[in-house]
């Protein structure tokens, strides 16, 4: 995932690199690859346009942009979306399962619909989020919005498949202003060959963005331990291999139990088909695995000190140091475990666990998780962790279902908008804030809330980005109050550790193309080697394990997908310089 303002946002969220995404949010995963290095327009006045109002369906809803007798010109130095605050409601998907919330249950969402007659139901997968999306492409029947990963492969699946709307399109016909709020780098880093932008992200920041906030930049991505028992074992260093099994013995050895069940040494982020974000971007950004070396993309997969740093968690599960529930379990199993307290050191994404983070900070603040020093290399460089990258973590696009096109190009235009990212992130003015010496300030109650039970604010406020679709990670820092622990303290660790990899985005193949098809295949053989490196019985075992991943990748096309992803990093290298001009 990536994280713009994640110094002060991702304290107090609960979303997700990112990546993956960030890589995003902190960041995406690439599968130990050269993209995603997370594991990181035009303007227009359009004449005049019919923007009629439609007839109501049996829902209340438009039942499309059919001119009725009261077109409507649209006007590129107003909001659309004030010409028309009837009540409507947009479908929206989410790729995202673990997202909790409903709109309209909370005070912000409802002022949202009442300012704008926009009412949003969220479709979120009970399962697998690719079957679920899958099925609707397969299917034609996207809702009107879709959210998902910007690194998916079904972003371009549905955009060559002629699924969704060129946004660029939209807003010239239906609302120019869209054109005033967007941000021209961004809307230029998404257009395809076409000529159009489909999409647009959230927590994305342009390299301008980086030059101007990078002193308020953190990274998502950190090595954490549980602060009481890592006390007692006496600050152990775990930076080096030797230091890092000891410190895991040590720690199983002297707590064998946590409130009755078995202590879990180490902590990582689900295995997927594709792989594991701890083992792959996360692990090689600790270790400073560079990208690229003289301006050729980098093999970081076979980089020397990772592939030893494999072999040393492969070595922990030899000493009995790797649970098994690590290799099994999914998010809501982790996040149970971590409100437990069962693991001693996570190589994880902190702000996946900022609910339970805050829950044991209440119960014991001696209890809760910490970042330290973790996995580095031999020269024991500072790591490079994946910062905001104008790729962001998510991006919206709207499907060519859409029951009104100028209501939905409007309400992005809105949602995208400084006044939308305030209204989203500071809520309802006089009941979750005031303005204080020309400055919005949370009211006490709603900021404490947010500080203590985020879950309970999602709830009862749905503020500070609880709809995050299309947050402004850069605009929020005008608003958002300082960070407080138990999220500081892990913050405040990866400062002047986090980078920009935005060169090294969205540059594997993705779709029917023979590199795309070549990509996922090395994709998968990683996803099915990965754990197998992990359990091999010895270090032999493991080199014949790798040599066998090394030859399923050669003969899937790792050429063809070295030779496109190398032409895709040059051609970013030379976009992002013209964004700095």
């Amino acid at each position: 995932m990536r994280q713009g303002t994640v110094k002060r946002w991702l304290a107090l969220t609960t979303v997700t690199a990112l990546v993956a995404t960030l890589a995003a949010c902190g960041g995406n995963n690439n599968g130990g690859n050269t993209g995603n290095a997370g594991n990181g327009g035009a303007t227009n006045n359009a004449d005049a346009a019919g923007n009629g109002k439609a007839a109501n369906d049996a829902n209340g809803n438009k039942a499309g942009n059919e001119a009725t007798g009261n077109a409507k010109t649209v006007n590129a130095d107003e909001p659309g979306w004030k010409g028309d605050t009837s009540p409507i409601t947009f479908d929206w998907y989410l790729n995202f399962s673990w997202f909790p919330n409903k709109w309209g249950v909370d005070a912000t969402s409802q002022y949202i619909t009442k300012k704008t007659g926009v009412n949003i139901n969220f479709i979120v997968p009970a399962g697998n989020e690719n079957e679920k999306l899958n099925t609707m492409i397969a299917s034609g029947s996207l809702p009107d919005f879709i959210t998902l990963g910007w690194s998916e492969d079904n972003v371009k699946k549905m955009i060559e498949g002629g699924m969704v709307e060129p946004l660029n399109k939209l807003a010239d016909q239906y609302d120019p202003y869209f054109y005033k709020v967007a941000d021209p780098a961004k809307t230029s880093w998404y257009t395809q060959t076409d000529g159009n932008f489909y999409g647009y992200p959230n927590a994305s920041s342009s390299p301008k963005d980086f030059q101007k906030f990078s002193g308020d930049y953190t990274s998502n991505q950190t090595f954490v331990v549980r602060k009481d028992m890592y006390e007692a074992l006496g600050k152990p260093d775990m930076r080096t291999k030797e230091g890092f099994l000891n410190a895991l013995k040590l720690a199983k050895e002297k707590f064998p139990e946590v409130n009755g069940q078995p202590l879990i040494p180490l902590g990582l982020h689900e295995f997927s088909e594709t792989g594991n974000y701890s083992l792959e971007g996360y692990l090689q950004n600790f270790l400073a695995v560079p990208y690229e070396k003289d301006g050729k993309l980098y093999d970081r997969r076979t980089d020397p000190e990772y592939v030893s740093w494999l072999k040393t968690f492969r070595k922990a599960n030899e000493m009995g140091l790797l649970s098994k529930d690590i290799f099994i379990d999914k998010r809501p199993q982790m996040e149970e475990k971590i409100a437990q307290g069962r693991y001693f050191a996570m190589l994880y994404q902190r702000s996946d666990f900022a609910t339970q983070e805050n829950a044991l900070f209440a119960k014991d603040p001696n209890s809760v998780y910490i970042a330290i020093d973790g996995p580095g290399n031999e020269a024991l460089d500072a790591p490079t962790l994946s910062g905001p990258g104008i790729s962001g973590w998510t991006v919206t696009l709207i499907s060519k279902n859409v029951k009104d096109k100028a209501r939905a190009i409007q309400f992005l235009s809105y949602l995208v908008s400084e006044e939308g990212n305030k209204d989203l992130y500071m809520g309802i003015p006089g009941e979750t804030y005031d303005t204080v010496d020309g400055k919005e300030v949370f009211k006490p109650e709603v900021l404490d809330l947010m500080n203590k039970d985020r879950s309970a604010f999602d709830k009862k406020y749905g503020a500070s980005f609880t709809f995050w679709m299309l947050m402004d990670t850069n605009m929020n820092l005008k608003w958002a109050p300082p960070s407080v622990e138990p999220a500081k303290q892990m913050e405040d660790w990866t400062k002047g550790k986090t980078k920009s990899f935005s060169q090294f985005d969205q540059i594997d193949p993705t779709g029917n193309s023979e590199e795309g098809i070549a990509n996922q295949k090395i994709a998968q053989a990683w996803g099915k080697a990965l754990p197998k490196l992990l359990l091999s019985k010895s270090d032999e075992d493991f080199d014949k394990q790798f040599n066998d991943f090394l030859d399923k990748r050669k003969s899937a096309g790792l050429d063809k997908v070295q030779a496109y992803q190398q032409k895709k990093y040059e051609e970013n290298v030379a976009k992002l310089a013209e964004f700095l001009k």
